[in-house]
């Protein structure tokens, strides 16, 4: 039981200190291939910009787990993204493959290429069926029609 407690404190330090790091005038690198930067934090913002992998940016506030940011390069450029599409130390860009977002999250949780490759050696999944999904894709106009009509929460 102690070892768990222990566990528990030693994320929350961790996770207080990786937030204490990104704060106004902190300088941030995307660590994923693209980010398309938002309006506001809500799941149906307009997007404003995107930006690349390796690109610097200034953090200009911080809301929970979303930070608004200035490019480096074009100061025009300011929207909303989840924090964790960024790092605190420089990236500079090469051949060397890039994550998604997406790829990004499931490592967070665990998933990773062998993880993957032991589920397909497994049988069990329909990796087609995943990959069909995936391929899937709504126009925001559509969705946000979608959500209106069926009176549903934007989950802002």
């Amino acid at each position: 039981m102690k070892k768990i407690l222990i566990v528990i404190c030693l994320l929350f330090f961790v996770t207080g200190f990786a937030a204490a790091q990104i704060g106004p005038g902190r300088a941030l690198y995307v660590s994923v291939k693209t980010v398309q930067l938002k309006s506001s934090t809500g799941l149906l913002a307009s997007n404003t910009a995107t930006i690349n992998y390796g690109d610097e940016v200034t953090v200009i506030r911080v809301d929970g787990r979303y930070v608004q940011v200035r490019s480096a390069e074009n100061a025009s450029i300011t929207g909303w993204t989840a924090s964790e599409n960024f790092s605190t130390r420089r990236i500079i860009p090469g051949n060397a493959p890039s994550a998604t977002a997406s790829e990004v999250a499931l490592a967070g949780k665990g998933f990773n290429q062998e993880v993957e490759n032991s589920y397909k050696a497994q049988g069990v999944f329909n990796y087609a069926d995943v990959d069909r999904v995936e391929m899937i894709t709504a126009d925001i106009e559509e969705l946000i029609r979608f959500i209106r009509d069926g009176r549903l929460s934007a989950g802002e």
